[in-house]
Order: C-alpha cells, then structure tokens, then sequence
C-alpha cells in the first residue's frame, strides 16, 4: 500500500526529480530552449517543423525524440520491469545516466547537436527506471502528470472521498524536487553554462553510491 511507502522512495524520487529539473532548465536555456525531460514540447515543435518543411530541424527533434525513447528502453532492458522494487540495478542505471549527462556535456561545449541526444536519453533512462510503486504513478523527469493527479486527489475529497495524504505528499516532494532542480540548473547555466550539467551527473552518480551502500546495509542486516 502506498501508506506504507518506504522513506527512501520519497528521497530517491526527490533528487531524482531534481536531476531532471536541471537537466531540463540547462535544456531550455541551452540547446536552442529544448526541454530534454519530456517530449511534450519536443514532438510539438516536431510537427511544426515537418508542416513547415524544416528538413535539418524536423531530423534533429525526431533524434531527441527516439535518443529518449532507446534511454527508456534500455531502462527495461537492464530492470526488466517498471514497477519499483528494492534489489534491482539501480545503481547501474544511475552510474549510465550520470555518464550519458557528462558526454552530453562535452558536446555541447564543444558546440555538438551530439549532446542534445546524449541528454534526452539519461532522461528517457530515467524515466524509464520506474514508472509505478503500490498503484501510485511515480514521475521524476515531468510534472503535468503529477499535478494532474494531484488535482483529481482533490477534487475527489471534495466530493468527500478521503484524501490518501501519503500519496499526495509523494507528488509534492517530486514537484518540489523538479521545480528545486530547475532553480539550481538555472543558476548554474548563468555562472559556468553547459559545465552546469556536472550538478545532475554528479546528482546520478551520488545516488548510484547511495543506492548500493543502501542495498549493502539492509543485507548486511538480513543476514
């Protein structure tokens, strides 16, 4: 039941959330303001471009597009499952997506439309990670959803259904993370530019580590 939500999945889900709240603030104030967290906005600007007869731009939003798409497919690949389970391979696919960032930011520093790719995929990995805990959906690359579900929570107390706080609490902390990474990735894109994208890589990287001492931990008391 998502009441008995363990405390490491809303911290996880947090700078999880703030990962992708600087990667996609570095994005749109980066790469031609081409948010790399989702693909809302990216598969709008996508048709845009396909009516106007934009060759070059139609081909590089279709790559960011697909870049997320094989990101999340290597999610399921690696975890095998999309619902959230202690034991699976976080921490390795943490370490690629802390990798995926930092080669996305050697592009783009050198000026390559390579890292625009490169980062649409860590977030699709992301994203990919997990998608579900004990019927809850859970987000951490974009918000729409959450505040939707959120809204719908809601509406339903007000017709008197009681309100689940642990899982409305859960939205807002990934909310409060996205909107806190956002912050960050802005203020350090003002001071260093795309070597902003060091702040979500080492963020992934950390939580790779975190993750395995965890797991270690709890077996460590199970045996």
């Amino acid at each position: 039941m998502i009441s008995k939500l363990p405390r490491w999945v809303e911290v996880g889900g947090f700078w999880l959330a703030c990962i992708a709240g600087a990667a996609n603030s570095i994005g749109l104030l980066g790469f031609t303001h081409q948010a790399v967290s989702h693909l809302s906005a990216t598969s709008t600007l996508l048709g845009v471009s396909l009516v106007e007869g934009r060759l070059a731009e139609t081909a590089h939003l279709l790559g960011i597009v697909l870049s997320f798409v094989v990101g999340a497919a290597g999610a399921g690949a690696i975890l095998g499952n999309v619902a959230l389970k202690l034991g699976r391979q976080y921490s390795f696919v943490l370490v690629i997506e802390s990798l995926l960032l930092l080669m996305a930011m050697v592009a783009l520093v050198q000026d390559s439309g390579l890292g625009h790719f490169l980062a649409s995929a860590a977030c699709g990995l992301q994203n990919g990670m997990v998608s579900t805990y004990s019927g809850a959906v859970v987000r951490t690359t974009h918000v729409t959803g959450l505040f939707t579900d959120l809204g719908t929570m809601l509406g339903a107390a007000l017709r008197g259904h009681p309100l689940n706080t642990r899982q409305a609490t859960l939205f807002l902390v990934l909310i409060a993370g996205f909107i806190a990474g956002g912050g960050v990735g802005a203020i350090l894109f003002r001071w260093v530019q795309f070597y902003a994208l060091l702040f979500p890589a080492a963020g992934a990287g950390a939580l790779a580590v975190s993750y395995w001492v965890f797991r270690l931990r709890r077996r460590a008391k199970q045996v």
